[in-house]
Formats: structure tokens, sequence, C-alpha cells
């Protein structure tokens, strides 16, 4: 049988036909991009079938037709405001989305730098991306945004914006994170396009809420778990009911600036062109779910996931206990709790058990492997080894030798000055790849690495950035519990 539940071939083809046919409406369009373009890791775990990168194997079935403008928030600049999922600056994302539409030879016609007020960081990018021949426009910020109109349409609001110009007929707008300013990026373009002579719309691609499926239905009530921290809320879309007698879902802050920004849109394109905030979308990943058990399912791990995500940036002073109370009353919603999450029962039973830290580890065929705290290893590293013994079918023996592990503590303890002697799982992948070359059952684990993406795992205690990254790269589904191993106030070793 199937575990898939969602319909990725169907979804390319309905989804660019469905912004091929919004640009037949405008002749040039700018789509402004929710969420992620190249690595949509929530929406592959709520709709299995899904492909991270779905949205840019869309956009190149459109390719030349399309151009991308990228907007940053100079404040997040000069904050160095982080992407927690990768634990990268929006600054190096800037960098790394740049090289990845590279890459795929999409053509990156410019960056926005909003909120403009002559940020030292701020400058500084524009330097470096004009050197490399990138347009760079200054947004600034406008007085009494999005409310008076006709200050915003004027020489002192939107005309006092740096223009990137433009060649193509779609011109999707995206940004490494929320609040940089796409929709104001937008219509500033929308402003200065009509100017130059050139009529141009607007369309919205958001992935999440999906608007053609239950209010509470699994899948939507796991999009307001991934935005806990932005405080989003799902809502029916009243404007569309009254409109069109028809239920769509959207979420809050859609749904309140929908007045004020579709009587912008009205005054920049001339007429008026959406009755809701839902008819400015073009999202058809709806129509291509194809099992709603298998996708429900998915999407109620994913609450319990993102639950335990958000209590361990509690612990970490990193997310407000409101959040976590709002996972909680979205678990309820959904008819799950903590317990049926089967990796954190058996890593709590396997600490209780030794009184040590533990990790479990669900593999894709639903075996689970644990791994306990040794005087030469962390659990997650006994637990990785687990795993890889188990899917490589490799006999339960001991397959790197004290005589390879006991030189890399020395040198962890003895000459770096570290206080921790226990390997950290990148240290222990690093003497698999060793021991590879002269032990069959090693090379079978390390050519079994691959095996590990998509795996549910679990640790009792709070893990090193060391061990959360090298699970990450694995791509295997990692929560924590919130709760350190020590009571040291710096927990990084």
């Amino acid at each position: 049988m199937s575990n898939l539940g969602f319909d990725n071939d169907k979804y390319l083809k309905l989804q660019s036909e469905k912004i091929a046919d919004r640009v037949s409406k405008f002749g040039k369009l700018y789509l402004e991009f929710g969420g992620k373009l190249f690595d949509d890791n929530h929406a592959s775990r709520v709709l299995p079938g899904f492909h991270p990168d779905s949205k840019i194997r869309m956009l190149l079935k459109l390719k030349e037709k399309v151009e991308i403008i990228l907007v940053i928030n100079a404040n997040h600049i000069e904050k160095n405001k982080t992407r927690s999922d990768l634990g990268i600056t929006y600054f190096q994302d800037l960098m790394r989305l740049i090289d990845a539409f590279g890459v795929v030879e999409l053509k990156v016609g410019g960056v926005v730098i909003t909120h403009y007020q002559k940020q030292a960081e701020a400058q500084k990018l524009r330097r470096i991306l004009e050197k490399s021949g990138i347009q760079v426009a200054y947004h600034y910020p406008i007085d009494n945004y999005p409310n008076d109109i006709p200050h915003i349409l004027s020489k002192s609001g939107f005309g006092k914006n740096e223009y990137i110009k433009t060649n193509s007929e779609i011109i999707v707008v995206t940004a490494p994170g929320p609040g940089s300013g796409k929709m104001a990026t937008c219509l500033s373009q929308m402003y200065h396009d009509n100017i130059n002579g050139i009529k141009a719309g607007y369309a919205k691609f958001e992935t999440f809420p999906i608007w053609n499926i239950g209010l509470n239905d699994p899948i939507n009530l796991a999009y307001e778990a991934a935005t806990i921290d932005l405080n989003d809320v799902n809502m029916i879309d009243p404007f569309h009911l009254e409109a069109y007698n028809e239920v769509a879902v959207n979420y809050n802050r859609d749904v309140e600036a929908f007045p004020i920004l579709n009587s912008l849109l009205k005054e920049v394109i001339g007429q008026e062109i959406y009755k809701s905030p839902t008819d400015m979308g073009v999202n058809m990943i709806g129509y291509c779910i194809t099992d709603f058990d298998i996708c429900g399912q998915a999407a109620k791990e994913e609450i319990v996931r993102r639950y335990f995500e958000t209590a361990v940036s509690v612990r970490k002073d990193e997310a407000s206990d409101e959040m976590l109370y709002k996972l909680e009353t979205l678990m309820k919603k959904a008819g799950v709790e903590k317990s049926d999450r089967e990796v954190y029962v058996k890593a709590t039973e396997l600490a209780n058990k030794t009184k040590e830290p533990a990790v479990a580890i669900k593999l894709s065929d639903g075996r689970i492997v644990t791994g306990k705290t040794s005087k030469l290893m962390g659990a997650s590293s006994a637990a990785i080894l687990n795993a890889l013994k188990t899917v490589a079918d490799v006999p339960d023996i001991r397959i790197l030798s004290e005589y390879v592990l006991e030189p890399i503590q020395e040198l962890k303890t003895k000459y770096l000055n570290g206080n921790n002697p226990r390997l950290h799982t990148d240290e222990v992948l690093i003497a698999l790849a060793i021991g590879s070359r002269t032990s069959e059952y090693s090379n079978l684990c390390l050519k079994s690495l691959p095996l590990l993406a998509g795996a549910e795992a679990h640790s009792s205690v709070i893990l090193s950035e060391i061990d959360v990254k090298t699970f990450k790269k694995l791509g295997m589904h990692l929560t924590m519990d919130p709760i350190y191993q020590s009571k040291k106030l710096y927990h990084n070793k």
C-alpha cells in the first residue's frame, strides 16, 4: 500500500497552469511567494508525496517568463536576524538564495532592501551585490502605511522608493523570511511600472493554510503550529463568503489587511480585481491531496513535533509560555498527545531505566532502535549507529573499536581542552568513514546513511548544536525534551 497522500506531478501541472492563467489577465504579474521556495520541508512532512523543491520545479516550467526579486528588511540585516531552521542569518540566506537561483538558471532581476534608514549593514550588502552586477533598490519607511493611500501613492510615498527594472511576464517576489516587506515591494514596483506606462497585476502564492479544505483539518492546524511565533490564526474568509457564498480558509493577517491593501491595489491597477484575500491567491495544492487520512496523520505528527520544538525554545528563553499554551490547544483540537510520538515514549523509557540521556529512532519501515549514553559516545551517536546497523542488516556487534575512538577522545579533552569526552554524532560518522576502508560492516553502514532520511528521532535531553545539525543533515525529524543534561549554563559542548 502506498504511504503517499499527495500527487506531486498533478500539483506541478495545475499550479503552473493556474499561474499562467493569472498572467494572461494582466500581461505582467507580480507573484508574492510566501514560505520557502527551495526547501519546503514543512509541506513535505505534512503532505507525504510533496517534494521540498516542488515550487522551484513548478517555476522552471515557466522559466522563460520568470524573473526573481528578493526582498530583505534592513533592520533584519542590522540585527543579524537568523533562520532557525538553517542556522544562518537572513543576510547569508539571501546570498544562498541568489546562488541557488543561479544554479537552476532562474534570473534574479534584483534585490530590494526595505525599511532603509541608512543602516550600515544594508549599505554593505548593497555594495557587495552591485559588485556582482545585481540591481539593488532601497525602499523607505512610509508614514501611516498602509492607511494613508493618497500619501502612499505620491512622490513622497512609493515615488521615493528606488525601482527595479524588470523585463519578464512573471516577477516572483520572495524573501529569506517573514516581515521582509514583499507585499509593499510588489505595490511599489507596480506604482513605478504604471508611471512608466507598464500595466501590471498582483497575485499571492501561499501554500498554507489550504483555502479549500476544512478550517480545523489537521493540515491547516499544522500550519498554525508552524507559525506559532507569528501569531497566525486560521479563519474563514468573511469577504469570500459574502462575495461568493463559498467557505474559504485564510489567516488573520491577510483578512485584516485586505480592505486597505485591496484599495491600494485598486488605485495602482485602476480597477477592482479581487473581492477577497482568497481571490488574490493562486494556490492549487488542495486539489492534489489524494489521501486525507495519510496527510491528516502526518499533520498530527507535525503538530506534536512543533510542540516539542517550542518547548525547547521556551526552555532556552527563545519563545514564550503563551506560544506553548497555544500549541497545547492545537494538539487538543487535533486530538493528539505527546505520548502519540512513539520515539518520545521509547526514549523516555530508556532514560528512566538507565538514569542517563537516551535517544530513540523510528525507521521508515516502523522499526524502532534506541541509543544510550556510554563512556565512549553520547546517546544520539549510539542511536544513529544502531539505526545504521539495522537498515544495513549488519549483526549487532561493535563496529567501531575503542582503538579508533579513544584517540579521538584524547584529542578532544587533552589537546582541544574539551569538557565532554563522549563523541558527538559528526565525530562518530567520521570514525565510521575511516573504518569503512578496512571493515565491510562499517562500509555497509556508511553506504546506508541515505536510508535514515525521513526517520523520526527523539532525545530525552537537549542535544548540542553539533548533534542537532547532524540529524538535520541526515534528513531526520528530531525532537527533544526541554531538559538539559547538566546544570551548566553553557550547553554547546
